[in-house]
Formats: structure tokens, sequence, C-alpha cells
């Protein structure tokens, strides 16, 4: 069952209780890590092994995103700043114990390629917080193998073109 979120604001990716923040490089020059991000939004589930199902919702205002084992959000983007920021807030969830959660992607270029650091801002139950904790490290798994396979699609996709 989907329960509403409380709303928060870009604010809270420095003031949520629980903040995992992970990094890593890409190959690909910020503009295209950005565009897969932020405007190729139904591709995201052949990069996001984690991801089934992703769309944009209300004219691109916002998405719906089916995680594997049945999580779902509905959420507003709150920030697109084209090659340095994508930030998108959930609204509705299944996920039992959240309260609060805004996820923020900052590209900056690394040389020829991109820097991504993505933070997971959240609030929840005690369970949802110790739960989240102890997820760690499966989540930065799942996103550096997430970035390595976008930036083989997208080196791939660059080779194609030229």
């Amino acid at each position: 069952m989907a329960r509403r979120l409380r709303p928060v604001g870009l604010d809270f990716i420095d003031d949520a209780p629980i903040r995992l923040v992970f990094a890593t490089e890409a190959a690909a020059p910020p503009e295209a890590v950005y565009q897969a991000l932020a405007e190729e939004v139904a591709g995201w589930p052949s990069w996001f092994k984690a991801v089934t199902l992703a769309r944009p919702t209300h004219g691109g205002a916002g998405r719906e995103v089916r995680l594997m084992g049945g999580v779902r959000f509905q959420e507003t983007i709150m920030a697109a700043d084209p090659e340095q920021r994508y930030a998108y807030r959930v609204d509705t969830t299944n996920a039992p114990g959240a309260r609060a959660l805004l996820e923020e992607w900052r590209l900056t270029p690394a040389g020829s390629g991109t820097h991504v650091r993505w933070t997971f801002a959240a609030d929840g139950s005690a369970p949802f917080r110790l739960g989240l904790t102890a997820a760690r490290p499966g989540l930065g798994h799942s996103f550096r193998t997430a970035v390595r396979t976008l930036d083989a699609r997208l080196t791939a996709r660059r080779a194609a073109d030229q």
C-alpha cells in the first residue's frame, strides 16, 4: 500500500538523518551522463539493474519508478541542472517505514569524463533507518555497477555515432 511521504526541499540532502553518499568516475562526459539520467528516464532499467521500470510523469516534472522486489515510488523532480545535477523527491512509496526520501546525482567534469556522486537522503522509523544503514554496502555496489554499465553504453553509443 502506497503512503505519502513528508515533502522535503533540496536542503534535505544536507540535513537528512540518514545520508548515504557514493561516488565513482565515468569516462563519458557530463552532458552524456546527464542526458541518460534526466532525459532518457525510461532507459534506466537497461543500465541500473535494481530498476525494473522508470517513466516520466506529469510532463517530465515527475517519475514513476519500480525496483526489484516490488518497491514503487512516485517522485517529483526537484532539480534538473543540465550537466551538473539531477535530484528527485519521493512523494509516495510502498517501502515500509519511510518518512522522507530525496536523491541527488551530482556531475562534475573529471578530465574528459565525469565524477558521479549519488546522495540518498532519508528519514524513517528506527527499523527503516537501521535497514538502510545495513544496506549501505549493497547500495554502493549497485550504484557503482550501474554507473559502469551506463558508461559502457554511452561509450558504445559515442563510438557508433562517430
